[in-house]
């Protein structure tokens, strides 16, 4: 046993170098892409209203903002397995900044276009967490992402965090990109924690539905079952919750 945490601990401390080297500091550093996610609690008999509301009255605002370049992306998910969280707003931009300013810009607007809505809504919804994700890895996640989304937030050791950065980046992602070139998915990431609660780790992958997403996902934990290094990320991210997001609108 002591061999194999030594052997694992060691695999690791390779992979934090080679995320280092020469060699990826030499590669082109993609631009930095930031999420601002608000993830709401409903009322479960009146969630299908708020959909109503939010395609009526916010959908428009977002699109407006990501045709100005305001913006990269907005999305609206829908609970299908997990927590008590039942809906997720997102929008994706290149700064902190850039997110604080649209929340505000778009909020603005629709409590002008129409307050009674926005109030119904927030009758419906009553309470929500917000957080603010940083991308560190993944692909697919600037083009429609498919239908369905598996995410999975996790609670971390702080003074190990960079260590399952680079176990995910190095070991993880050759095998996520593939499964994205495959099309067995149409996207995967992984996002640290910026702003918000508990979780310090967010990983997504997302597919064409339901089915699709939870066949990938099979293979995923096959996969991973096969490599200790995947041990070695769960001692360092040892809690976690799972969600099965429906993704009911989405502009990448």
């Amino acid at each position: 046993m002591m061999k194999g945490i030594i052997a694992a601990t060691a695999s690791v401390a390779s992979l934090v170098c080679a995320s280092l080297s020469g060699d990826a500091l030499a590669q082109e550093k993609p631009p930095e892409s930031y999420i601002y996610a608000t993830y709401f609690k409903c009322d479960v008999t009146l969630q299908d209203r708020a959909d109503e509301i939010v395609m009526q009255l916010d959908k428009p605002l977002w699109d407006a903002a990501i045709a100005a370049g305001s913006v990269a992306g907005w999305g609206w998910l829908a609970h299908q397995t997990g927590g008590q969280w039942r809906r997720v707003q997102y929008f994706r931009a290149g700064s902190i900044d850039a997110l604080l300013t649209a929340q505000k810009k778009v909020g603005d607007q629709a409590d002008a276009k129409n307050r009674k809505l926005a109030t119904e809504f927030g009758r419906i919804c009553n309470s929500h967490d917000d957080y603010i994700w940083r991308a560190v890895a993944g692909k697919g996640n600037e083009r429609a992402r498919g239908g369905a989304s598996f995410s999975v937030y996790y609670v971390c050791d702080q003074a190990r965090e960079g260590e399952a950065d680079a176990l995910v980046k190095s070991a993880f992602a050759p095998m996520y990109d593939q499964m994205v070139a495959d099309g067995a998915l149409k996207s995967w990431g992984w996002n640290e924690h910026v702003v918000g609660a508990q979780y310090r780790r967010l990983a997504t992958i997302t597919a064409t539905d339901v089915a699709s997403l939870m066949k990938a996902r099979s293979a995923i934990v096959a996969a991973m079952e096969k490599n200790p290094l995947a041990r070695t990320l769960d001692t360092i991210c040892d809690s976690h919750a799972d969600y099965i997001w429906e993704i009911r609108s989405e502009v990448p």
